[in-house]
């Protein structure tokens, strides 16, 4: 019986978290560049006197689907979709570099380029500043360059920071990428497609699916914890009335 408690106690506690990092996928079906959670359990013996007859269920992360989204035409000139590997530079809150998929940039009242977000667009050589009231094109290669209504010639005005990781990133509480190793250098081979986002890898009935075999999982392992305290409460009730 008391093993039972321990099984079910750990079955419960992983169902929930499942259950968790599918709900934070669903919610992110619709936000560009998303990469899906992945998540996997392993057992650890509880440590002490004598054998070790329980486990726990502890969560392993294994990182995300590295799969890319499908692919959408806007028509507009900020935005920006990353081909292959390839991945944004930004600048994060706390101050590091970061990267990420989401290629939808503005330029804020500063003539930063920034994305939706606010947060700074990394050019090769820091941040890209857009004249005012310019017309901004982006090169397949990240070359961004401005022309003013009264200019005849384009100027080129910077170039987008892309790289190309050879390890996975590590995802960050603030949902942005960055690498176990610090800041990556640039890679001039780097392509995206302009006009365009990329959306989601996230499958919906899949993580519905996912979802519903969660809840379903839950609830078994909380019918065993019943059944563990119905069978304690028969076996007090015997050895009570042996007594």
């Amino acid at each position: 019986m008391d093993r039972m408690i321990y099984l079910s106690m750990a079955g419960a506690k992983a169902a929930m978290q499942r259950q968790d990092v599918l709900s934070n996928n669903l919610a992110n079906v619709s936000s560009n560049g998303f990469r899906a959670e992945m998540a996997a359990f392993r057992s650890v013996p509880v440590r002490g006197d004598g054998a070790s007859t329980r486990a726990y269920a502890l969560e392993t992360t294994i990182g995300y689907n590295a799969d890319p989204g499908p692919i959408q035409s806007t028509g507009r000139n900020l935005d920006v979709a990353m081909k292959g590997n390839a991945w944004l530079a930004v600048q994060g809150l706390d101050g590091t570099e970061a990267y990420t998929r989401a290629g939808a940039m503005d330029v804020n009242a500063e003539g930063l380029l920034v994305l939706r977000n606010g947060l700074q667009v990394q050019g090769d050589g820091g941040p890209i500043t857009v004249p005012a009231n310019a017309q901004v094109l982006i090169g397949t290669d990240g070359t961004i360059t401005a022309k003013a209504s009264n200019d005849a010639r384009p100027t080129t005005i910077g170039k987008l920071k892309l790289v190309t990781p050879e390890a996975p990133l590590t995802r960050g509480t603030d949902g942005l990428f960055r690498a176990a190793d610090g800041d990556l250098p640039a890679d001039p081979a780097a392509r995206l497609q302009d006009g365009a986002l990329e959306g989601s890898n996230v499958s919906p009935v899949e993580t519905m699916v996912g979802m519903i075999a969660a809840a379903r999982q839950f609830e078994q392992q909380m019918k065993l914890l019943q059944i563990a305290q119905t069978q304690g409460q028969q076996s007090a009730k015997l050895l009570g009335t042996g007594s």
